[in-house]
């Protein structure tokens, strides 16, 4: 169960910068790694535990896996230390103005601002509570960096802190197998 959990976090810091492909970047495959990490060290113990039982897992349940996670427009490797999510955008979600207005469904943006080559964001969440906020820097079409901090309610009152910072690059015109993410 706490691999499941893990690339979850994994795919929804890769998700979290979804306006980011809103803001007039290449379209195509697009490689975003991660590194995340929480204030008590449980995060990357998870993380940790996630990429052993990935090396353990048999091929087929491994294939399925990423099966799973490309019918979602998401393939993930998790080989290269922290998780590395490639994603597809369309040329329609490249072009767009204006981002998505939610994260997914239990989430939104509160603040959304963008200057020059930096973009910054406000979330908050119901489901588990939570809220958050990050910044972007673009590196011209092709690659950004970003780095977000979230807190989430979970349990019994107890918050979980989180910092995600990524580096994203482009990597082709062409997705191959996967498809461009859904729309929200």
């Amino acid at each position: 169960m706490r691999i499941v959990r893990v690339l979850v976090l994994a795919c929804m810091g890769a998700a979290a910068l979804l306006p980011v492909h809103a803001q007039k970047i290449a379209p195509g495959l697009w490689e975003i790694r991660s590194n995340m990490s929480s204030g008590d060290g449980k995060l990357q113990q998870q993380m940790a535990e996630m990429q052993k039982q990935m090396a353990q897992l048999p091929p087929e349940q491994r294939k399925m896996m990423e099966e799973v996670l490309a019918r979602q427009g998401m393939g993930m490797d998790v080989s290269k230390g922290m998780p590395t999510v490639r994603i597809c955008v369309s040329k329609e979600q490249a072009e767009r103005d204006v981002p998505p207005m939610e994260l997914d469904s239990q989430c939104r943006f509160e603040r959304f601002q963008r200057r020059g080559s930096t973009m910054r964001f406000a979330f908050v969440c119901t489901d588990p509570a939570g809220r958050g906020e990050g910044e972007i820097k673009f590196q011209g079409d092709k690659a950004y960096t970003s780095h977000m901090t979230s807190e989430t309610t979970v349990g019994k009152g107890r918050v979980e802190r989180m910092t995600i910072d990524q580096q994203s690059r482009w990597i082709s015109a062409d997705c191959g197998k996967l498809k461009p993410l859904p729309e929200r």
